[in-house]
């Protein structure tokens, strides 16, 4: 058991990948000291199945909603259905919604993402709750969305490769980033130091699991206890200890998701 507690902020235990296994994974992250997992739902089903694992263990959590690579004309059906899960005790936010640009190269349809995302923003506005945004290659819309459209919510960038300057304005925003296993990739770009740079207590670790093992876990599948290689990554590049992080970005999910 490590000496210091973790929130694994953004999983996804309810991937089929995981199918049967879930009881231990969660146990592995316990062992490991995370003692708390939040799964993003990315279907209605995928949602579904997060709702009932954090209604069967004690210390998960769920997030409801539709992502950009799944999205379609939402109805009331769906929002009646999104709005109704939230209604248990330990669904606490609208995630994981946002813009994919990397697979949408279609014009109408990255529109229709576009329109889908501003959908859910009001969604979690109405029923006050956080989001969890999902952005990849689509910085410059999915700002200007927030700005115009995300007025009055808080949240998280999921996973984030954004700029210096996108990490400030979501700070500027009173938002948090998320940090997984690629900050601990060769190829991790930017993003050393803007986490560097980035307030502590404005960063959320996460595994994203099961894509995006952390070194020295890529080629595995992912998993919630491998969050502490992040949490690990984030003291190394910071100069601080790993329980610093562990405690101040516990606090963080505590506050940003009400846990």
């Amino acid at each position: 058991m490590a000496d210091y507690e973790l929130i694994d902020t953004h999983t996804h235990l309810n991937d089929g990948k995981f199918a049967g296994k879930e009881n231990e994974v969660i146990e592995r992250a316990r062992q490991a000291g995370v003692t708390r997992i939040i799964n993003m739902g990315d279907t209605l089903a995928s949602s579904q199945k997060a709702v009932e694992l954090a209604a069967a263990h004690a210390g998960v959590y769920a997030g409801v909603g539709i992502h950009p690579e799944e999205i379609y004309e939402l109805g009331a059906a769906d929002d009646d259905q999104l709005a109704a899960w939230t209604e248990q005790p330990r669904v606490v936010a609208i995630g994981e919604i946002g813009l994919d640009y990397y697979w949408e190269k279609d014009a109408d349809k990255r529109a229709l993402q576009r329109r889908m995302f501003i959908h859910q923003l009001d969604l979690a506005r109405q029923l006050h709750l956080p989001v969890c945004i999902h952005d990849r290659e689509a910085h410059g819309d999915t700002m200007a969305i927030l700005k115009k459209e995300g007025r009055g919510l808080r949240g998280v960038m999921h996973c984030f490769s954004g700029s210096w300057e996108m990490a400030q304005e979501l700070y500027k925003m009173d938002w948090y980033i998320g940090v997984d296993g690629p900050l601990t990739y060769k190829n991790a770009a930017k993003l050393p130091e803007i986490v560097e740079k980035f307030p502590l207590e404005r960063i959320l670790v996460e595994t994203d699991a099961p894509y995006l093992a952390p070194v020295p876990m890529r080629g595995k599948q992912n998993e919630p206890a491998f969050v502490r290689y992040v949490a690990e990554k984030v003291a190394e590049i910071k100069g601080i200890s790993v329980e610093t992080v562990a405690k101040q970005t516990s606090c963080n999910g505590v506050e940003l998701y009400g846990l």
